[in-house]
Formats: C-alpha cells, structure tokens, sequence
C-alpha cells in the first residue's frame, strides 16, 4: 500500500480560488461549484483517468454503461487480487467531487486485496470518461445505472452488493440505499465524510456564500433521507479533523439514522483528503462488511 499511498491523498472540494468566487456565483455556476470536475488539471478528460495497470491491476474491466437519458458512463470493474478469500460481494464506490476514478484505484484496490470482493468503480456524468453535466437528478441516474448493472452482469448478479461514498458520493450512497433497500440484495453502506445537506454545508464549504445558502437548488438532503434507511447495516466513519466537512455533520447524521445495525468509527487525525490514508481505515471496513454486514460468515 505504502507505493501508491500519496494518491489516495486527492482533492475532494473545491479549491480555495472557487471558494472566493462563491458568493458572486453560487446559482448560476453552482454546479461547477459543487461538481469541480476539472480538478486537478485534465482530471475531465479520458486521458486524464489513471488506469488500474497503472497500480498494478490487471483482471479489470473498462466499461462503458449506457444510462436511462442517453449518457454513457466510464467505469472500472475490478476482481479481487487475492482469489484465496474471494467472497460473492461487490463494493459500488462512489468518490468525492474532485477528481475522478482513476485517482480512487488505490482505494479499490486496498478493498479488494483485503476483503476478496469485486470493486464496480462508477464514474459521474461529466467526469473523466462519462458524457455529459453532473448535477444532482443526473447524479442519482448514474448511481441507479450503477447499481442495475451489478444486479444484471453474470458475474455478479446473484452476489450481495456493499455502496461505499466519500465526500459527496456519501450523499449518492444514501438516496441509492434508501431507494433500493426492500430488494434485499445491499448488504451494507459505508459512509466517509458525508454531509447533512449542501446548504447546510455552504457556510463552512463556502464561507463567503453563507448568507445565500437558500439559493443552491442542488440539495442533497442526506439528513431528511437517511433515516428512511431501516433495513441495511451502516457504517460511519469520520475525520475529526476535517476541514471542509466539519464532524458535525457525521455526528447528525449517525444521530438521525435509523438503521437497525449502525457503526461509528472515527479516524483521530484525518482531514477531509486523507482520512483514507489513516491508520484503521480499512480495518473497519472489513471488520463491518465480515461481521455486521455479512453477519460473520
């Protein structure tokens, strides 16, 4: 893990030259705002995703899924490393704001080398490799696309399915799970970072839009949704020196949550970039996907 550590260190929110345009701009360029998928330079682009050989993974896919509206979107499919303790699970991840999925392949990769399952890496509208204009309704169609593909592919459809999300793909996670709950084939959620709503967000996001806040129309209301979510085990996990996310919001959101199995962990020394890196992370996530999610099989 040690070799490719630094890049699970990536911009998740705008940068600090977005933040000061933010009051002047928060409605009409708010999704470039929220959705800066440019960053870093060339990170919307096709030649602008790292590939999983880049980090030494060669039993992928590079797919292309055709959404509902007409958008075609990137995504890697990745199977586990260590056959020895291959399981029957696929982890949806969804990232952060930045970037793209080439910049998380550590992440998926560290996943599917300790727990065994494959890894369906989904790329937003607009971002990387996918057509078209990220915003929240679009958001959500990719998610489901996501979601429908590993219910449908060989390979995967009759496995359990575990949605993971940092950051903002913590908020596509929720309204996913709540969505999707009663097939009984999502074992688990993990959530990293997340926020209440983006409103709720925008005077630590974006302090100098405070004032403005009821002018975003991308809601993600993740407080109002999450308690929806009943039936499906999920796990918490916050950096308490998050910069951009201040704890809070996890601490809401766990208070608010109404799963029957739900953890807290929290990362002591962990920002809203890095808290992947920290020592723990990764053990929680298995210790939750082998015990409460799987229920220790």
């Amino acid at each position: 893990m040690a070799g490719y550590l630094s890049y699970l260190r990536i911009p998740i929110m705008a940068s600090s030259s977005i933040v000061a345009l933010a009051s002047s701009l928060l409605y009409w360029k708010q999704n470039d705002l929220i959705y800066p998928r440019y960053l870093p330079a060339g990170a919307n682009t096709d030649e602008g995703v790292p590939r999983p050989t880049q980090f030494g993974i060669t039993d992928y896919e590079d797919l292309r899924l055709p959404t509902p509206d007409g958008e075609i979107l990137g995504a890697f499919f990745l199977r586990p490393t260590n056959k020895g303790i291959a399981t029957n699970v696929t982890i949806l991840m969804f990232h952060g704001n930045a970037g793209n999925i080439g910049h998380r392949v550590p992440i998926a990769k560290v996943l599917g080398e300790n727990l065994g399952c494959n890894v369906l890496m989904l790329e937003y509208r607009g971002y990387g490799m996918s057509t078209g204009t990220p915003d929240e309704k679009g958001l959500m169609i990719d998610a489901q696309t996501g979601l429908d593909y590993i219910r449908t592919a060989k390979e995967t459809k009759d496995g359990k399915i575990v949605i993971y999300g940092q950051s903002i793909g913590g908020a596509v996670a929720i309204q996913l799970a709540a969505k999707n709950q009663e097939e009984g084939d999502v074992i688990g959620l993990v959530l990293e970072n997340t926020f209440t709503s983006i409103r709720k967000l925008i005077p630590s996001a974006f302090p100098p839009a405070k004032y403005i806040a009821w002018l975003c129309h991308q809601y993600w209301p993740s407080e109002d949704i999450l308690p929806k979510i009943t039936k499906i085990p999920i796990l918490f996990i916050s950096g308490l020196k998050d910069e951009i996310i201040p704890p809070s919001h996890m601490k809401q959101l766990f208070a608010v949550c109404r799963a029957e199995t739900k953890v807290w962990r929290t990362i002591p020394n962990g920002s809203h970039n890095d808290t992947v890196a920290e020592p723990n992370y990764f053990i929680y996530i298995l210790e939750f996907i082998r015990d409460r999610a799987l229920g220790g099989q």
